[in-house]
């Protein structure tokens, strides 16, 4: 029982965790009626609570594989109850650093339940379950839609005291529900970093969530106060279209995940990284309500579909060191949230308008693009690699004067030759002198009639020892139909001829 309901429980958990990590940019269209804050410093109050909520995802991911996830969500909401006091009695801009910076363990709690629950479920629901506990974005669209409205009635320092009374509901169910019995795993943090940290798709995954879930993230906490000071909507209608975006984005996250268990991976994110390039494209050009609308959906969608893609990634490229490198990589989405609020600020105020910040994420966007289609294909010939080296016959591979230019490991294992030996030779070196110069006439003949000869050979060791091999040769053609190589592969068929008889 206990064990059925830590997805709904933990998903729970990251909805009233995010739901406080972004209280202050929810509430910053009435807290600056109350607290002179400099215009200059806007964007920086609301992304504060970013740095602390990244950061601390890399320790979290790692220890909630150590502790279970019930220490860790416990742990962490207790805390919580202490800056969210503090900014509910806060009257000046220190007091919302202060109290902002450590809101960020709201965020940080992310990476605890995309450690924790997969180890419930089988690999092949993975994107499904991160998906779904993905889906517990949806916090910040609570705040986004409730707060404002809670706050044009009761006032802003008010509805932040509400939230105490939802942490210590949620302290009390994690104590009752959690489960104990979680499996943990244990190793050195330093010993999992040191096995991961030289491996580039770390860092390529850590690239495509620094855009998806920062431009989530940068998006939630800029679009209330943009929208009120650029196009003149009031406070909770603000509000209600920064909820849209968010919900949006949340309920595609499930999505992204579901079409990643069917679909390949990487291809789905060649299609979020392409519209991502149109839709900050158009957001450059400073569009109309409208238009803006549609870009920032546009990004909506892409952001939740990447989310739950980029999850179903991790599992797959390091399932033994997933806690260390979920909360790298959700760190470095979580500083993707922080840094484009606070250069879109800067651009606005050397240029006066947002049109290179949003050029430079549709740059960015192209180029992840880019390096997807990249992986991609290496990956096809990684695997097309993987499967010749790990086959048990013997393959050379030869351009078409003859000369040796590629062997694999079960080559060397029947012939004797090392790979440094035969490369630039011809596969002459292997006859045995039983074949007379017609059998090789009429085999190359069959290659240029059909485009491959197989059967039966004498060939000879290093060693000198013959022996019977069954060989296929083929011939490589590119796109226009020409020949550019040519692949042999064999097997030791001795050992049967010798039962035979």
């Amino acid at each position: 029982m206990i064990k059925k309901i830590q997805l709904p429980l933990q998903t729970l958990n990251l909805i009233v965790g995010f739901m406080v990590w972004v209280l202050i940019s929810s509430l910053m269209p009435f807290i600056k009626e109350d607290i002179a804050i400099p215009e200059s410093q806007l964007a920086l109050v609301t992304a504060v609570p970013v740095i602390l909520g990244s950061v601390l995802r890399i320790p979290l991911g790692f220890y909630a594989n150590q502790f279970g996830a019930r220490k860790i969500f416990l742990i962490s909401f207790m805390l919580l109850l202490f800056p969210v006091y503090y900014i509910s009695i806060a009257d000046s801009l220190v007091d919302l650093l202060i109290g902002g910076l450590f809101l960020g363990i709201g965020g940080a709690v992310f990476s605890v339940g995309v450690t924790s629950l997969p180890k419930y479920y089988p690999k092949e629901r993975h994107g499904l379950i991160n998906g779904i506990y993905g889906a517990g974005n949806l916090g910040t669209a609570v705040s986004a839609f409730a707060a404002p409205v809670v706050a044009e009635n009761f006032g802003w320092s008010t509805t932040v005291q509400l939230y105490l009374v939802i942490l210590a509901v949620f302290i009390a169910g994690n104590f009752l529900l959690g489960d104990k019995k979680e499996l943990k795993v244990k190793a050195p943090l330093l010993e999992q970093v040191k096995s991961v940290y030289k491996n580039e798709k770390l860092w390529l995954l850590s690239l495509f969530y620094f855009i998806t879930f920062g431009s989530f993230v940068a998006f939630t906490i800029y679009l209330p106060n943009f929208l009120v000071a650029n196009f003149g909507l009031d406070k909770v209608d603000a509000g209600l279209r920064t909820a849209g975006f968010i919900v949006l984005a949340t309920l595609m996250r499930p999505i992204g995940g579901w079409l990643a268990d069917r679909f390949h991976s990487l291809i789905l994110l060649m299609f979020v990284f392409g519209v991502y390039t149109v839709s900050a494209m158009i957001l450059s050009f400073a569009p109309s309500i409208g238009w803006y609308t549609i870009g920032c959906l546009s990004i909506a969608l892409c952001a939740g579909m990447g989310n739950g893609v980029i999850f179903k990634l991790v599992p797959m490229y390091f399932q033994k060191q997933a806690g260390i490198v979920n909360g790298i990589v959700s760190a470095m989405g979580g500083l993707g949230g922080f840094f484009p609020p606070l250069i879109l600020s800067l651009l606005f105020n050397i240029t006066g308008h947002y049109a290179i910040g949003f050029m430079a994420l549709s740059e960015v966007a192209l180029a992840s693009l880019i390096l997807v289609v990249w992986m991609y294909f290496q990956g096809k010939m990684g695997l097309a690699k993987e499967v010749i080296d790990n086959t048990i016959e013997g393959i050379l591979i030869t351009d078409t004067s003859g000369k040796i230019i590629s062997v694999n490991p079960s080559f060397t294992r029947i012939t004797g030759y090392q790979e440094n030996e035969v490369i630039g030779k011809n596969p002459s070196i292997l006859k045995s002198g039983r074949q007379p110069q017609t059998f090789y006439e009429e085999l190359w003949k069959s290659i240029e009639i059909n485009g491959f000869w197989q059967g039966e050979i004498w060939n000879s060791r290093k060693d000198g020892q013959q022996y019977l091999q069954w060989l296929t040769i083929s011939s490589i053609k590119n796109d226009a139909g020409d020949v550019v190589q040519y692949a042999g592969m064999f097997s030791d068929i001795s050992s049967h001829r010798v039962k035979k008889a």
